[in-house]
């Protein structure tokens, strides 16, 4: 896949001509958002901004799959904090392989109840248990809680897990945007420890320090994440040049991915997060990594949530819980 900007060929990636080429249903979703014309995140509170998630959260997901379990549990953080955990599993054997998923939202908004019908979809379609973490958001808890309880849960679950039914020596750590990078993080971690992970599900992840690529340029602006919410969730997480330099903030920075898990990478075609996705794929095959990429063409950041209106949600599902039944080498 070619970096290089070639204006004859627009099939090049990573820039499609003016304006984004988003498919019918993408530029139809934008425009009933730009409809219902709800005040910008970051002229909102946290407190606000999480509400107003909250409520649109559902609008456009895939109906919430039923499952033979769905239980929320807690799981203790390094400081004693019982952290908030909901357990999905497809059917009631024992031995099912485990999927810690940590929800998007730039560490500020976003929660277990935002990403429910996500990671009530992947147990389904993967055949294994996932459990969804409600890690400490930003500003109250800033940078690095959110790295820190991801991590300790990660390490809690693989010593643990088994009394709830998992098979603890198959496990993958996955999540979207923010959550994208701290389970790119408990990937280093746990290659760290010598936990062994079977892969790293990263949708859209943010990987860079400075939200400085041509992506950023090109879609910062009316395609669902916007330049300005960026700013505002970043501002309330990291507060000084090291903390954004630090690559529990920017895994493009980690000095080494050598033997890190395998990475199933799943980018959106117009988001300003695109370049740094591929950016880190390109990081994680340099150092011997396997990494699987795929690019939804015509699709924002956030599309994975969006089922019921946008197809490649449901292909992206599809590809994603694929790959989770492949690395746990399940049966078919």
């Amino acid at each position: 896949m070619t970096k290089h900007h070639h204006p004859a060929q627009h099939h090049h990636y990573p820039h499609p001509p003016h304006p984004p080429r988003l498919t019918a249903a993408m530029r139809g979703v934008l425009e009933r958002m730009a409809r219902a014309g709800g005040a910008p995140l970051h002229t909102l509170t946290p407190a606000q901004a999480r509400a107003a998630y909250e409520m649109g959260s559902g609008v456009l997901e895939v109906p919430k799959a039923a499952l033979a379990r769905v239980e929320d549990r807690h799981i203790p953080a390094r400081d004693g904090h019982a952290l908030a955990a909901r357990l999905y599993a497809p059917s009631l054997d024992a031995g099912l392989p485990l999927l810690l998923y940590l929800h998007g939202g730039g560490f500020t908004i976003g929660s277990i109840a935002t990403h429910d019908a996500l990671c009530r979809e992947l147990a389904r379609l993967a055949g294994c248990m996932v459990v969804s973490l409600e890690y400490r958001l930003a500003p109250e808890h800033p940078f690095p809680t959110a790295c820190h309880d991801a991590w300790d849960a990660l390490q809690w679950l693989a010593a643990h897990a088994g009394p709830w039914g998992a098979d603890t020596t198959r496990m993958a750590v996955g999540g979207d945007s923010a959550g994208g990078t701290l389970a790119a993080v408990c990937a280093i971690l746990a290659r760290d420890a010598g936990l062994p992970l079977r892969l790293q599900l990263l949708f859209y992840p943010g990987t860079t320090a400075h939200q400085d690529t041509p992506s950023h340029r090109t879609y910062g602006r009316g395609l669902v994440l916007e330049a300005a919410a960026i700013d505002w969730f970043f501002a309330h997480y990291v507060a000084t040049r090291q903390e954004r330099e630090d690559w529990r903030f920017a895994p493009l920075n980690a000095s080494d991915v050598d033997q890190v898990a395998p990475a199933w990478i799943g980018l959106a075609e117009c988001d300003p997060l695109v370049d740094e996705g591929v950016d880190y794929a390109d990081k994680l095959r340099a150092a011997g990594v396997a990494v699987e990429l795929e690019i939804y063409r015509g699709v924002t950041h956030e599309f994975i949530k969006m089922g019921r209106a946008i197809p490649e949600a449901r292909i992206a599902h599809t590809h994603a819980a694929r790959a989770l039944h492949q690395a746990f080498a399940l049966k078919p």
